[in-house]
């Protein structure tokens, strides 16, 4: 029997993730962190560091795991945050737009030992070049806000995408690999 599993994150997008693992958290609990970057922190430093610190902000009785996760759009060494209104978004849609950009997701697992372990996924994903309209449609639709970078790529900006490598879960919120592997290291059985 698998010890009792927290899921460090209120995102509706990680627990269908874990569901395609076969895996129903036994308790979910939202992490109260500062997610401010850095001075000087570097992108692939910086969503290692959001998943391990959400991981730590959630209590955990003694036996349970916890598992969190942090997605974040870097282009170059700048990060793009959730998009807070209509003209941050638009501002990374037309950063972003023709070019390659790189969706970083970590996850940070606690096993019942209190033993941290994570890993980081790099995924390199480019918007096709585009149009004013395009842009414009996109934000009136709403689903970009609230996302880092200012999309999502499991609605609409997945047809926006003309490249990608890398994991698509990942790019979504929760590399699968990464956390199957990271769950098993850790005591979780998975089939």
């Amino acid at each position: 029997m698998n010890p009792a599993l927290i899921l460090a994150s209120s995102s509706p997008r990680r627990r269908e993730l874990l569901a395609r693992l076969g895996v129903v958290p036994d308790r979910i609990a939202s992490p109260d962190i500062d997610e401010t970057p850095r001075k000087g922190e570097v992108p692939r430093v910086y969503a290692l560091r959001m998943a391990e610190e959400k991981a730590v902000a959630v209590p955990r009785a003694t036996g349970e795991i916890v598992i969190a996760g942090d997605t974040t759009v870097a282009v170059g060494r700048r990060i793009l945050p959730q998009a807070a209104d209509g003209d941050m978004q638009r501002g990374f849609l037309e950063l972003l737009n023709g070019r390659r950009h790189h969706v970083l997701s970590a996850v940070a697992v606690i096993d019942a030992d209190g033993r941290m372990r994570s890993r980081l996924c790099d995924s390199i994903v480019r918007f096709k070049r585009l149009s004013s309209e395009e842009i414009e449609s996109y934000i009136a639709c709403g689903e970009g806000l609230g996302k880092a970078g200012g999309y999502a790529i499991q609605g609409r900006a997945e047809a926006l995408i003309d490249w990608m490598a890398g994991s698509h879960s990942g790019v979504v919120g929760l590399p699968l690999y990464e956390t199957r592997t990271l769950l098993r290291a850790s005591g979780y059985t998975l089939a």
